[in-house]
């Protein structure tokens, strides 16, 4: 029988698709130590971003067939070296895009309406500084009108392009693998097709009032002190991405100086332990890395593992 180590766990409906297919499916969470020992005893390993599948683990199991990513970063896992000794590596790419660009634009409504600061400033001093505290966060704005910068323009930054123009505002996308596209959006309906054509990293840092980012981290950040001397003063930034994208140290620096107004922040570089720093400051709106955590991200996450998995062996 095939052996499936779900070591981050999986959704119900992946499991139960997999284990309809005769395959058995294991939840057991086996430590990042113990997993060299153990893992042989598997034909598949399914993997969010806590497990490292790294070259050691994959020369110490070679029994192992396919390693499985529930999500789109694959930077815990050995890609190459894994493909190099004949494993099969999967991932998620469209199951959680719709999930991500919505906490993108969470954070980037948060921001522009300061409901990330009222939110820490209510419960304390709304009772007896509620008029000194509208006073403050009356000075918001619509998204409307504005540009958004999109840093990446696979699966996720269409689907946060699609949202900012049914918003009416303008798309800066910038992608080197990509000059154009042309996106679909449907409403009430209705599908609209959107020809998008992609802009230099430079023109996009110069004109645009928001970012979002939408890329792998790949050892080096896309947006430092360089980049942001470039921007617009009073900039807003959503990173839904991966931590490091950002250098967090040039982040703050501009938050400080006022460049940047404020951040939305899902991904840091120190997971799971961000910089207190970077929690603490009070323009900074911040969740614990969710982008995909939705019940329907989920769901359509162990659907396309189980079906990349079933078709692999159906295959074989």
């Amino acid at each position: 029988m095939i052996k499936i180590l779900a070591n981050d766990g999986i959704h119900e409906l992946g499991k139960t698709l997999l284990e309809e297919a005769g395959y058995s499916v294991d939840l057991t969470k086996i430590s990042q130590e113990e997993l060299p020992a153990k893992l042989n005893e598997y034909d598949v390993i399914c993997v969010r971003s806590a497990t490292k599948v790294r070259q050691e683990l994959i020369d110490a199991c070679p029994n192992l067939k396919i390693i499985a990513r529930g999500g789109v970063g694959l930077d815990n896992i050995d890609v190459d070296y894994a493909k190099s000794k004949g494993v099969e590596v999967y991932n998620t790419p469209s199951a959680s895009s719709r999930s991500v660009a919505e906490l993108a634009f969470s954070h980037l409504f948060s921001l522009a309406r300061f409901v990330y600061k009222s939110n820490r400033n209510m419960p304390s001093d709304g009772d007896s500084e509620f008029k000194t505290l509208k006073k403050s966060f009356s000075k918001g704005f619509e998204l409307k009108g504005k540009k958004l910068g999109i840093i990446g323009f696979g699966r996720i930054g269409q689907e946060t392009a699609k949202m900012a123009l049914g918003l009416g505002m303008e798309v800066l996308a910038v992608d080197p693998f990509m000059e154009s596209t042309e996106l679909s959006l449907s409403i009430a309906g209705q599908d609209i097709k959107i020809p998008v054509t992609t802009v230099s990293m430079d023109h996009m840092l110069a004109h645009a009032d928001m970012i979002s980012l939408h890329i792998p981290f790949t050892g080096k950040a896309v947006l430092g002190t360089e980049e942001f001397d470039k921007m617009k003063d009073g900039m807003v930034i959503a990173n839904c991405a991966r931590g490091g994208t950002i250098d967090e140290d040039a982040l703050l620096a501009a938050l400080d100086s006022g460049k940047v107004a404020a951040a939305g922040l899902d991904v840091f570089e120190n997971e799971p332990t961000p910089r207190k720093d970077l929690l603490a400051h009070p323009s900074i709106s911040l969740t614990p890395h969710i982008g995909a955590s939705t019940q329907e991200a989920q769901e359509n996450i162990g659907r396309e593992l189980a079906d990349q998995i079933i078709g692999y062996f159906n295959r074989s």
